[in-house]
């Protein structure tokens, strides 16, 4: 049993870290390396107890800190065992945003405005070409869990008449493409991978550090115009970024000149298939060497 390759003295009494934080550090540990895949018994809390020499209530402390992160089940009767992994894919190189992606294939997506009005940021007055802007943050949630926080910044003079109502439980792309008649068609997405501040963990229900999926870009009309600019936080343990890669043929296209407008809102869309092509080629090999 894999407890058994676990020193007795791995909870120490003299470490300031509280027990019940020192065992449940261990339980999820190995709930992460696959040592405890999913369906797996947990030891019953006297072996816990006697393994490294604490009390029933460190025990289930620790237990309960690990069902209410949903790691773990309890049942009368049944013990403890890990939890299935849930966690939802998001395609990073298509335009339909997370709400429209993870919607179609699990629970509906919820979305609660925290934040709407008038804002200043440098990087979105860059990307965007003028600095009257839009705040908006939003946090998606699914089977009652919170999966992402966005921040989007959008021209003023483009979404100054948007109200938190429209936005709750809504998709901004489909709100542009009805209500304003501008498509989001294109754009040039970034990924990084970053620890949770205190607000972005408050935010996300998660412990300030904990691992984040950061996509970030511009995403521009069907005349190749900037009209958001986005940043992304995705729990790490919730949130699968999956991207389509393409052979050496299709890759050496990304090669050929640049298409105008092809990210930088200085021209027209692409005006063929091929040029299409070339621009979606040179997007994804930015992206695979990103990730």
């Amino acid at each position: 049993m894999w407890i058994d390759d676990i020193a007795a003295n791995s909870i120490n009494h003299s470490n300031p870290a509280p027990l019940h934080s020192q065992l449940s550090g261990i339980l999820r540990a190995n709930i992460a390396d696959g040592s405890l895949p999913p369906g797996s018994q947990l030891p019953t809390e006297n072996e816990l107890q006697d393994k490294f020499g604490i009390s029933r209530s460190v025990v289930r402390q620790a237990l309960a800190s690990l069902s209410a992160d949903g790691l773990i089940q309890r049942g009368r009767g049944r013990g403890s065992v890990v939890a299935p992994h849930v966690e939802h894919h998001r395609h990073v190189q298509r335009m339909p945003g997370l709400s429209a992606q993870i919607s179609s294939t699990a629970a509906p997506v919820s979305t609660e405005v925290l934040a709407l009005g008038p804002g200043t940021d440098a990087r979105a007055a860059a990307a965007l070409g003028t600095d009257d802007l839009l705040e908006l943050r939003r946090r998606r949630s699914t089977e009652g869990e919170t999966i992402a926080v966005i921040q989007t910044w959008l021209p003023l003079a483009l979404a100054g008449s948007l109200r938190a109502d429209d936005l709750t439980d809504a998709s901004l792309h489909a709100i542009l493409r009805t209500r304003f008649g501008v498509p989001v068609t294109a754009g040039r997405r970034q990924v990084r991978a970053i620890p949770a501040s205190e607000r972005l963990a408050r935010e996300l229900a998660v412990a300030v550090g904990s691992p984040l999926l950061l996509l970030e870009g511009t995403s521009l009309d069907d005349h190749g115009t900037p009209v958001e600019y986005f940043s992304t936080w995705h729990r790490g343990d919730r949130v699968v970024f999956d991207v389509d890669v393409v052979g050496d043929g299709q890759a050496r296209l990304a090669d050929a000149p640049p298409t105008a407008g092809a990210g930088d809102g200085s021209g027209s869309p692409p005006s063929t298939a091929a040029e299409r092509v070339r621009q979606l080629a040179a997007e994804l090999e930015s992206l695979a060497d990103e990730l």
